[in-house]
């Protein structure tokens, strides 16, 4: 399938994935898990459809994902469980963002670390409808 004639299609439930704000592949390219290159090669998928990522955004835009099993983030140690959860929801914003940024798509990616903290001044977390610079 050509994704300029037939669009972007989940590769777990088969619909369109219609929105970049819905988009796990963007999600995952703008916290650096996926690099520029691929992006026209990497498979896609709905945020949702992909529990193991979605389980870790905290928003209440968002309707939690829960995962039970080995995968689930209740199986993982707290400290990382909350630096996750902070990672993952401060892309997802971005995410949310980026079409009213005007940005060229190599300009999506945060600058993101493991440990970095949603609750710093400035953050995104910290001022709920501020706009990623």
């Amino acid at each position: 399938m050509a994704r300029c004639d037939e669009g972007y299609r989940c590769e777990v439930c088969g619909q369109d994935v219609e929105q970049i704000t819905d988009s796990d592949l963007y999600l995952r390219y703008i916290l650096d898990e996926i690099p520029l290159e691929f992006l026209h090669r990497a498979a896609e998928r709905h945020i949702r459809c992909n529990p193991v990522l979605a389980q870790y955004i905290r928003h209440e835009r968002f309707e939690p994902v829960t995962l039970e099993g080995p995968f689930g983030k209740q199986q993982f140690d707290p400290a990382f469980r909350v630096a996750e959860e902070q990672r993952v929801t401060q892309g997802w914003l971005r995410l949310q963002a980026i079409p009213r940024l005007g940005l060229s798509v190599a300009e999506y990616p945060l600058a993101i670390t493991p440990f970095s903290r949603l609750d710093e001044p400035g953050s995104l977390h910290a001022q709920p409808n501020a706009q990623p610079d």
